[in-house]
């Protein structure tokens, strides 16, 4: 047999978690088809290796991609980053199944615009990411919200039985298509008001197909361990696994909760099987939410339809700009977009070293000044938390974002390194690699990420995208 690549001498970090080990291997079509210490067999391409890690393609679980990757499928805000899957749908907003009438609803509209939503069932997606052939892989989730937008009349009040057994369908049927789970947004003001039954209601049909619950809860607040127990609750009534989205305690008075949280997670664990993503910054990033304006930490305006020549400055320094409090301030900037600098650098560390966490982004790709983990999460993991602050080993932070994920959200015969798996790789320098954007200059390319190969093929190399790409859908139990 003759490859199409073959990589000498590389450091193969497996995606399991196991140690590091060096070794050639070899990928024909769209697999990884050796693995040996040394491979002598012929090759269209050979790459030395030497002093480069090996890595399955990283995974990223928690984004809001789903537009954007059909719009521009040279994605290369993610392939940059090494990232060869991505899992959209997430927080409740999910393009697929979204029937619009006038406008987009918040936070729907953080997809994109009205007549891009064009995809009322899970098959018109598909075949649009096998049209546009993005250059990494796409699964989805199915959005709560979006469920609403379409069966639920009045958005601010709980569904009726009627809307709930519409929403049901909608879903089962998306299910029956290849959609990897339910997503919630529970704190956005489009779905707070729905009521615990009406989510259980949903989430009863994921059981069946082996589906995932994730949830972006109904606060990250001072109330965090009791939107926790409702979303362990969920989960023990549908019999479902459970992601807590983006984990996090928000605001200054909660800052150090982890440890509560944390533990809250470790209990349960021991009955059902829960997981949660996060991303590795102290800063979240949304729309500007007037019940979440404080003076407490900076909120830095990344977008305002209203005054957009004050994208890039905090609320406090707008405010004083205009000689008016920060909430007048931000009342002025609506509709807007915004970074929170809401967390504890103790609990970022925290979340992402337990063993509960996956790495996910949940990067906003509309916003024109993006927070940085749309470019950075994956290098910043890699770089900065394992290499230079050591909180973990490389070969854990490589699990959290590849196999780990591929596991958690049944992405078949991705994840790892191994014979027969898809020929998902990065080859990257360890010494360097790292992020390269910042809160001001966000869009800018990792450092140290080599080759970024998807379904055999190379996609990213040298900080370039090749014009080649080979991603696909991922349907549930149908990954190929």
């Amino acid at each position: 047999m003759e490859y199409n690549y073959l990589f000498k001498n590389a450091m193969v970090i497996d995606g399991s978690g196991h140690a590091e080990y060096i070794a050639d291997v070899a990928i024909k079509d769209d697999r990884i088809v050796k693995i040996s210490p040394q491979i002598n067999d012929p090759s269209e391409h050979i790459i030395d290796c030497t002093g480069l890690v090996l890595s399955p393609g990283f995974i990223d679980v928690h984004t809001h991609d789903d537009l954007i990757v059909i719009k521009q499928p040279e994605y290369i805000e993610k392939t940059s980053q090494g990232v060869t899957s991505i899992i959209v749908g997430n927080c409740g907003i999910s393009a697929v199944c979204a029937t619009l009438k006038n406008e987009v609803p918040d936070p729907i509209n953080l997809l994109g615009q009205l007549e891009e939503f064009t995809y009322p069932d899970l098959a018109a997606y598909q075949q649009k990411i096998a049209e546009v052939v993005p250059s990494v892989n796409v699964g989805t989730l199915i959005g709560h919200t979006t469920l609403r937008n379409n069966c639920v009349e009045n958005l601010l009040e709980p569904a009726d039985e009627k809307s709930i057994a519409e929403m049901r369908n909608v879903l089962s049927k998306a299910l029956e298509q290849g959609a990897l789970g339910l997503s919630t947004g529970l704190s956005y003001g489009n779905a707070i008001n729905s009521s615990t039954e009406e989510i259980c209601s949903l989430a009863e049909l994921l059981a069946d197909y082996q589906a995932i619950y994730t949830t972006h809860m109904r606060t990250e607040y001072d109330g965090i361990l009791d939107a926790m127990d409702e979303a362990f609750l969920v989960g023990r009534h549908a019999k479902v696994a459970v992601q807590i989205s983006h984990h996090k305690c928000a605001g200054v008075k909660n800052w150090g909760r982890t440890i509560e949280t944390l533990a809250l997670i470790d209990k349960y664990r021991q009955q059902q099987d829960i997981n949660c993503d996060c991303y590795p910054y102290r800063a979240g990033s949304s729309n500007l939410d007037l019940t979440q304006v404080t003076e407490d930490y900076d909120i830095l305006i990344t977008w305002s339809d209203s005054h957009p020549e004050m994208a890039g400055k905090t609320l406090k320094e707008i405010a004083a700009q205009w000689s008016v409090s920060i909430s007048l301030a931000a009342e002025k900037m609506l509709p807007a977009g915004a970074i929170y600098f809401q967390m504890d650098e103790a609990d970022v560390r925290r979340v992402l070293k337990h063993s509960s966490s996956m790495v996910g982004s949940d990067g906003l790709p509309r916003d024109p000044n993006p927070h940085p983990r749309l470019w950075g999460t994956f290098p910043r993991v890699l770089g900065y938390y394992s290499r230079d602050e050591k909180l973990f080993p490389l070969t854990t932070a490589i699990y959290k974002m590849t196999g780990m994920s591929a596991k958690r959200f049944a992405l078949k015969q991705r994840g790892l390194v191994k014979e027969n798996y898809f020929a998902d790789l990065v080859i990257f320098d360890a010494e360097k690699i790292n992020e390269s954007g910042t809160f001001q200059h966000p869009k800018q390319k990792a450092e140290g990420i080599e080759y970024v190969f998807v379904n055999g093929v190379l996609t990213y190399h040298q900080k370039t995208m090749t014009g080649q790409r080979a991603g696909r859908f991922l349907a549930k139990d149908n990954n190929k």
